[in-house]
């Protein structure tokens, strides 16, 4: 049996994702030039993280990847929602908005919806792994995979989905934003291992068994499995490594706290004999 080919035209919605790439880019290298003018530190390699994820989600949109129908799908998934997540997350594009706003409305309001319990729910790291893994789960070990693959709007949404389920874990992990109540290191790191392990066996089913519905063929299967699978391992020890940096920075932080108190205490009178 052979696959059927993916359309050439990447169709309206995709330029739509692009143009949101391309501009995103934009108003973060606005901003980080408005506080680097006004003689505030921003690291540019923030920037070129956030430049890098941007073009490659503008990139995926619009450009046809090499290889067959299946194994290009899973390049796509693969910067969609994991590399270019991590890209966008490392920036830290929320702080850089609530330092460039002025201190009005606009400031308070982005704060307010941080701040939500909503908001709170949705980057707890279960949660936000359930809604990453689970989606993945349900796109591809049912039809629903089948159902979207030649029908332009909801391959959009499903890149939509990806990329924004991608984010939200990125982020529930790493946490390099303010968020309303941080997680604790053991609980991210228990979540990404469970989601790393949710990933990889999602990633071996398929290379036994192709999603439901489709006829690619077995070679591209594998290879697109193949890609998943270890795409995703360095994807996942990417995060591992930030999630060690934050463990090394927040234990480095803790020791001036308390070498600080111990300075700030009065010592002690000595006793006589």
């Amino acid at each position: 049996m052979h696959a059927h080919p993916v359309p050439a035209d990447p169709g309206l919605f995709a330029y739509g994702l692009a143009l949101a790439g391309l501009s995103a880019a934009t108003a973060y290298g606005w901003a980080a030039a408005r506080l680097l003018r006004r003689g505030d530190v921003w690291s540019r390699w923030r920037t070129i993280s956030f430049l890098a994820g941007s073009a490659g989600v503008a990139w995926i949109a619009v450009s046809p990847l090499p290889g067959e129908p299946f194994t290009a799908h899973m390049m796509e998934h693969l910067v969609l929602g994991m590399a270019a997540p991590l890209l966008l997350v490392l920036a830290r594009p929320f702080t850089l908005a609530l330092r460039v706003l002025p201190p009005d409305t606009a400031r308070r309001r982005l704060l307010a919806l941080a701040h939500s319990r909503p908001a709170a729910w949705a980057v707890f790291p279960p949660v936000a792994a359930l809604l990453d893994l689970g989606g993945l789960w349900l796109l591809y070990r049912t039809e629903l995979f089948a159902a979207v693959q030649h029908r332009p709007l909801r391959h959009a949404v499903m890149h939509g989905h990806v990329l924004a389920a991608g984010l939200l874990f990125t982020f529930s992990v790493c946490q390099l934003d303010p968020v309303r109540r941080r997680s604790g290191l053991p609980l991210r790191g228990a979540t990404l291992l469970a989601a790393g392990a949710a990933h990889a066996v999602l990633a071996k089913t398929l290379y036994a068994a192709p999603p439901p519905g489709t006829a690619f063929t077995a070679g591209d299967v594998r290879t697109g499995a193949q890609i998943m699978y270890y795409g995703g391992d360095v994807v996942e020890a990417a995060l591992a490594v930030v999630l060690a940096a934050s463990w090394f920075q927040a234990a480095g932080r803790a020791r001036h706290r308390r070498s600080r108190t111990n300075l700030l205490q009065p010592a002690s009178p000595e006793t006589g004999p």
